[in-house]
């Protein structure tokens, strides 16, 4: 069965609240943003990140993730776990989430924690990326 982060073009699994560029005019999911392609929903992802970045200055995986993936809703300490193990960072190591090289990496942990996979080559997250404004050199 497609998990459905997949399934919705939402790897990131956003919930809806936000009028998101991007979103399906069929929303089938009672609490998930459906979007219309894998790249908006990657988009998204984005955004949410560099708002965590840039307005909250999250900067460390624990951070991050705990904002992301609260302990009411998720297991957060193996989530933080994770990500940093793939990020090859502590989760208190301070990372620039602004680094297109380190937000790649963010993204490909955060969609396999959210769906069990990982399913997007690197030109659709890059795709992402350049949909949020992020330019890579």
């Amino acid at each position: 069965m497609v998990p459905r982060g997949i399934r919705n073009h939402n790897p990131g699994n956003i919930r809806k609240g936000e009028n998101w560029k991007g979103l399906s005019d069929k929303q089938t999911d009672s609490s998930f943003c459906v979007f219309v392609s894998p790249e908006y929903g990657i988009r998204a992802l984005v955004k949410v990140l560099l708002t965590y970045y840039k307005k909250y200055q999250l900067n460390t995986v624990k951070k991050i993730i705990g904002r992301y993936a609260p302990p009411n809703e998720n297991e957060t300490e193996s989530y933080i776990q994770s990500v940093a193990g793939m990020l090859g960072v502590l989760p208190d190591e301070v990372i620039d989430v602004s680094s297109p090289a380190v937000l790649l990496v963010l993204l490909r942990a955060i969609i396999r924690h959210e769906n069990g996979i990982q399913p997007y080559s690197t030109e659709q997250l890059v795709e992402g990326l350049k949909l949020a404004g992020v330019m890579l050199s």
